[in-house]
């Protein structure tokens, strides 16, 4: 299953049929692979931000306690990550609504360096390592992300780099027209195209055929 092309310049082999049918391969697999996480983000987000009250989110991250709360904020930031069940690009979202909420700089960094730990990773940490090993990698991932968001923050609020003010926004407001309207049109044109190539050259039975269970009962 290597579609890898190698003859030719990058823009000849982008260009080729078979260049052209393995990124719409690619394409399509990978947002297989992700859509779950985003979406699972997204409406996780939606929903601790319509339901949780904001006095929640200000006295769990210490906001009245600006020292506590810098402190407090990577260490909490990758607890909060580890139950989210989201990982990648999925944390984002939430990300977004733990910072208006009054996360520190430093407990948003931590919560997205934490996607390595959450529970499902773990689970599979558990059964590849053993149970030991996986608690070994969980206090060093830990202990590792809550230390480097520390220093982050540190070093961002020395150079005045932290932002003042908590209005993150997971989509935009409204829709205008500007230079990124423009751009989304364009790829989603570059989207469709790539699907239909995907569509057209089997990508749907080797999708199929990549999740199918194997003899030991996972998916490839």
């Amino acid at each position: 299953m290597d579609m890898s092309v190698t003859e030719g310049s990058l823009w000849q082999r982008m260009t080729s049929e078979r260049g052209l049918t393995a990124i719409s391969h690619y394409f399509v697999m990978d947002w297989a692979a992700v859509w779950l996480d985003i979406a699972g983000g997204l409406l996780i987000a939606g929903a601790l931000a319509a339901w949780v009250p904001a006095e929640f989110w200000q006295s769990f991250f210490l906001l009245d306690h600006p020292l506590g709360a810098k402190l407090w904020g990577p260490i909490v930031g990758p607890l909060v990550a580890v139950i989210s069940f989201v990982c990648s690009v999925g944390n984002i979202p939430l990300a977004a609504v733990l910072w208006n909420g009054g996360i520190s700089f430093g407990g948003v960094i931590a919560f997205i360096f934490a996607d390595l730990i959450i529970l499902p990773i773990l689970n599979i940490y558990g059964k590849y390592y053993g149970l030991k090993m996986a608690g070994f990698l969980f206090v060093t991932f830990y202990a590792a992300m809550a230390g480097a968001a520390l220093i982050v923050e540190l070093i961002f609020g020395a150079l005045g780099l932290i932002p003042a003010q908590r209005n993150a926004r997971v989509v935009e407001t409204s829709i205008t027209w500007d230079y990124t309207t423009w751009l989304n049109i364009a790829f989603l044109a570059l989207a469709g195209l790539l699907v239909w190539r995907f569509l057209k050259t089997g990508g749907p039975a080797m999708l199929r055929m990549m999740n199918k269970p194997t003899a030991t009962g996972h998916p490839h």
